[in-house]
């Protein structure tokens, strides 16, 4: 990243630790790294703020939603069900298929996470995409103050701009005018692109979306989201 780039880093052991870095030095250093993301996180905030009021989910519930669950493209995942007419049950299951990837970014983020259980697991909520990326130090290391600095501007960009989205989505009329309705399928389409790396990474994508296909028209919706995540299965096979 650039904003590593920028910034004069300490000394690095083999450890790849910050040996003469406190966790304040590292906190402030993970808040300064973070900027540059925190900013298009806000503007997606926004879409995601315009997208929940077209899909009728009102003012506070978005909002809400950001504060508690934190996770973009869980929440555009449950707005686009919301909005399409299904179920609560069906944007739940969407949603936590989609953060089920922070099961294996927690495990590896365990070590740096000190202090006790109330502690590790208030300082863990903070842990997301972003904060994550910012606070590798590489070898499979990780800074419990670059991750908490990060955390927190990626987390006031994300709620105040899903706040500034729903208060302002009067203004803003039919999210179809700015194109916001296409924001939910190239985000997906940005996650899966990252995933596919081989052979069978492509074969599960392209399953995937020919039993989306074949279900939408006759499925309730949110169930052919679900539906294609089974074949995400096929990658398990050894």
């Amino acid at each position: 990243m650039d904003s590593q780039e920028a910034l004069p880093a300490p000394p690095v052991t083999s450890e790849g630790y910050y040996p003469q870095a406190g966790f304040k030095e590292e906190w402030l250093r993970g808040l300064r790294m973070a900027i540059p993301l925190a900013i298009a996180v806000f503007g997606f905030a926004v879409s995601f703020g315009v997208v929940a009021r077209a899909a009728d989910m009102g003012i506070m519930a978005p909002i809400a939603m950001s504060l508690t669950t934190f996770a973009g493209s869980a929440q555009f995942a449950a707005a686009s069900v919301v909005g399409t007419g299904g179920g609560i049950a069906a944007a739940i299951v969407a949603a936590v298929l989609l953060n089920s990837r922070y099961l294996p970014i927690g495990i590896s983020v365990a070590p740096a996470m000190k202090g006790n259980a109330l502690k590790r697991f208030l300082s863990a909520q903070l842990v997301v995409d972003e904060s994550w990326a910012v606070g590798h130090l590489g070898g499979g290391r990780y800074s419990r103050g670059r991750l908490l600095g990060a955390g927190v501007v990626v987390y006031c960009a994300w709620v105040g701009g899903t706040a500034v989205g729903v208060l302002g989505a009067e203004y803003v009329g039919d999210p179809l005018r700015f194109g916001l309705d296409v924001v939910s399928p190239v985000l997906f389409l940005a996650l899966l692109k990252g995933q596919i790396n081989d052979r069978r990474a492509l074969v599960c994508a392209i399953l995937g979306v020919a039993i989306a296909l074949a279900l939408t028209p006759v499925a309730s919706p949110g169930v052919p989201l679900i539906a294609a995540t089974v074949a995400c299965l096929l990658g398990l096979r050894k």
